[in-house]
């Protein structure tokens, strides 16, 4: 038997074309090193997912200390009952210690999100700045624990990401690897949190990595497929939703309205995130104004949101539980409408004040709500010719959340798994793909790339755009040793002319200088301001920069499609 196999692996190889002793000895490297990525991959996946699990668990425990909710499905019956002076204690003081936590270990007072996930995957090689990272996920959790109005798929993602940073740290590997193994972590988080597996491996690929390598996917499904046996085995083989029984849905007849719904839905999530920027500049604005210091921003936040869940109890917390009152119909139509409305202010209130959380749970929440106001209406006026309204709110959902993460073919699939309605497939599809293209016209592409672009990043360009801000002038330069061939007088002139760079300056800056100045170098040099002529280290000359744009652009290429 053993004689067998070894006599089949000889013409395996054979076959495969490794005829020679060199060929063999790599082809056993290569076989171990990818073995031992599996192995990275495998582990990060069940740490991710155990990790996620976790946070559901501690929000679902921290709103049973503080709301009292002991029943799974029950926690807005339970904020109802409590007085109005805990609605909005309760917040407040999460708000307030969240602001400290956020205070002492964060450089900016910010909760991380999927937005530094993508930053760093595209622009620090994959490794995830470690800093305030597990700060970030206990305020977040405390957010929502206490009643903040956010979703909990962003901390989960960067949480991950963060474990999966810290294992590269470690072992140094290459950067494919880093952001493959970055890949892994988010799957299996994503597909722990919300029992979706499909939707877990490419949202990672979709939305962080931003693209569909080859090498990166069966590394990263098997990940997220670990994070869902983890969900399952602790909370059961349940949809996170229960439809109606019959959604009967008249395509053909109902497509225009359809394609009319993700019109709408492009709209409204376009007012959505609109609405957090918004706020995040109204917060930053009387923050400045007033002197407020930054650790009690959230908890002026909680207060605003317990003053608004005296009336409107829905608004506290993830939201699951309005989003299956959506798709069941449960809810009438002014009362979707008017929840929509509360919940963008809440969520535009629980992020612009710095409480932590991330959007995608809120955009479900907001698009079937969405679309089930449409769906209250179109069915009245056509009566004869109209499915469901629940058709409508599943469709809405998607819609919405597709355009605020910029992820029709991950939402899709996501609003699929959460409700194990695969008939009406058609539907959400026709109105993810109009909302998209709405919303891709009025923002940059997603909230994540509006966020990052935002801070001067243009990652939504795609990598031709973003390269250039990670290459430093000075790591390009010539120093002044190697460039005796240029007359030194030729360098002060065009430093007189005011044509030089910092050392921090990135080929971003020197770019549209080369461009505009038709010179074919630019100085580097260090100001002094206590000297009246600044030090010359060195000169870029625009033949190397350009070449070496070209080799990171080929190599990022180079991996998209390997």
């Amino acid at each position: 038997m053993t004689k067998s196999l070894i006599q089949l692996l000889q013409k395996a190889i054979y076959w495969s074309g490794l005829t020679s002793a060199e060929d063999i000895k790599l082809f056993k490297k290569s076989l171990s090193n990818q073995l031992k990525f599996w192995l990275l991959a495998v582990s990060i996946g069940f740490i991710a997912g155990f990790a996620a699990v976790g946070f559901r668990q501690g929000i679902e425990v921290l709103q049973g200390l503080l709301y009292g909710s002991t029943e799974a499905g029950s926690f807005i019956k339970f904020v109802e009952k409590l007085a109005w002076y805990w609605k909005i204690s309760i917040p407040m003081c999460g708000g307030l210690i969240v602001g400290i936590i956020l205070h002492r270990y964060t450089a900016d007072g910010r909760a991380k999100s999927v937005a530094d996930v993508i930053q760093d995957a595209a622009l620090n090689n994959g490794k995830i700045n470690q800093g305030g990272g597990i700060a970030s996920a206990f305020a977040s959790l405390i957010t929502l624990g206490s009643g903040g109005s956010s979703g909990r798929e962003g901390p989960v993602v960067h949480l991950a990401a963060v474990i999966s940073g810290w294992v590269c740290n470690k072992i140094q590997i290459d950067t494919v690897s880093n952001r493959d193994l970055l890949g892994c972590a988010v799957a299996a988080a994503v597909s722990a949190s919300f029992n979706a597996p499909i939707a877990g491996a490419l949202f990672a690929l979709e939305v962080v990595l931003r693209h569909f390598a080859i090498h990166a996917f069966a590394p990263i499904v098997i990940a997220s497929v670990i994070g869902t046996v983890i969900n399952r085995l602790t909370f059961g083989n349940v949809t996170e939703f229960i439809l109606p029984s019959a959604n009967n849905l008249g395509f053909y007849v109902e497509l225009p309205a359809f394609i009319l719904l993700g019109l709408c839905c492009g709209l409204i999530a376009v007012i959505l995130m609109r609405s957090l920027f918004l706020a995040d500049d109204i917060g930053n604005s009387i923050q400045r104004l007033t002197g407020t210091k930054r650790w009690l921003r959230p908890a002026i936040a909680g207060t605003l949101l317990g003053g608004i869940a005296i009336w409107f109890p829905h608004i506290i917390g993830v939201g699951y539980e309005t989003i299956s009152a959506a798709l069941t119909g449960e809810i009438l139509l002014h009362e979707a409408i008017i929840f929509a409305i509360m919940k963008v202010i809440a969520v535009s209130i629980t992020i612009g004040g710095r409480m932590g959380g991330g959007i995608f749970s809120p955009s479900l929440m907001i698009g079937s709500l969405t679309g089930l106001a449409f769906g209250w209406i179109a069915t009245s006026v056509f009566p004869t010719l109209s499915g469901e309204q629940t058709i409508y709110a599943l469709a809405g959902m998607g819609a919405v959340s597709a355009a605020v993460l910029g992820a029709p073919i991950s939402t899709t699939l996501i609003v699929f798994e959460l409700t194990g309605d695969w008939q009406t497939g058609l539907a959400v599809m026709v109105a993810v793909s109009f909302s998209i293209v709405i919303s891709s016209k009025l923002v940059h592409q997603s909230y994540f790339l509006t966020q990052i672009e935002r801070r001067g990043i243009h990652l939504a360009a795609g990598p031709q755009a973003y390269i250039l801000s990670t290459l430093r002038v000075s790591d390009l330069m010539t120093g002044v040793r190697d460039f005796q061939k240029l007359n030194i007088q030729s360098v002060e002139k065009v430093i007189e002319a005011g044509i030089y760079l910092n050392p921090d300056d990135t080929l971003e800056d020197a770019m549209p200088i080369f461009e505009n100045s038709h010179t074919s170098f630019i100085p580097i040099v260090e100001l002094h301001p206590s000297k009246d002529s600044p030090s010359l280290l060195g000169v870029l000359y625009q033949t190397d920069a350009l070449k070496k744009y070209n080799v990171e652009l080929v190599s990022r290429v180079k991996e998209e499609h390997s």
